[in-house]
């Protein structure tokens, strides 16, 4: 597991640097008033990669089914700094289209997530917990397609080209899909979740996390 956690640091921290450098270099900034392909290409590439390490490797998934989902969930607490994208609005460098729904929704889930972390990370609020990290994933992809669509949508608006810049252009690049992949993880997580009795004396109730190889002994059974 140490080694898996090294490597996933290594490869966040090198998937940091690769938008920071691109971004410096001009590699995703569009005049039009829309996000262009390469920004959609670093922001889907890692996704996908995630994806198919995390569905064919049993130990790279058991690795991110350890973390503590309390954490991943209080990580989002970041996204309250969306209200960015509401104050570059009222300037009148962002098209209101996409700055509202995307800057008002990441507030939202910024703000409730360290409740959710502390109240709801736990078996016996499972589909309260699934349905909060289903909605933060609702935003994020709601708001990117508002940020792919804003010059169809709002012809005469404020140009996207803001987010294709240093530093707005790291959340399209790396903050959103990284916020996505810890979504899918937490959602992995609490459908994993067992309910057995004989747990806390408060609620009868004691939550742990089933890992593959339980999961697989247990379907057999």
């Amino acid at each position: 597991m140490s080694n898996y956690k090294r490597l996933t640091a290594v490869l966040i921290g090198g998937w940091f640097l690769f938008a920071l450098i691109a971004g410096a270099r001009h590699v995703f900034e569009n005049a039009a008033n829309r996000i262009g392909g390469t920004v959609a290409i670093a922001a889907v590439a890692p996704i996908v990669i995630f994806a198919l390490w995390f569905g064919l490797s049993p130990k790279f998934q058991e690795f991110a089914l350890s973390l503590d989902p309390r954490i991943l969930t209080f990580a989002q607490s970041w996204r309250v700094l969306g209200a960015v994208f509401v104050v570059l609005e009222g300037f009148g460098l962002l098209p209101a289209v996409f700055a509202w729904p995307a800057g008002y929704g990441d507030i939202f889930i910024g703000i409730t997530a360290p409740f959710v972390a502390w109240k709801l990370a736990n078996a016996s609020h499972r589909s309260s917990f699934i349905q909060w990290q289903i909605l933060g994933i609702t935003d994020l992809v709601f708001a990117v397609g508002l940020g792919t669509t804003a010059r169809l949508l709002s012809p005469d608006g404020a140009s996207m080209a803001p987010m294709t810049m240093l530093p707005l252009s790291l959340v399209p690049t790396f903050l959103v899909p990284l916020f996505f992949m810890v979504h899918v993880i937490a959602i992995a997580q609490a459908r994993r979740w067992k309910v057995v009795t004989g747990g806390s004396p408060s609620n009868g109730i004691a939550a742990r996390r089933l890992r593959p190889c339980e999961l697989s002994s247990e379907s057999q059974a």
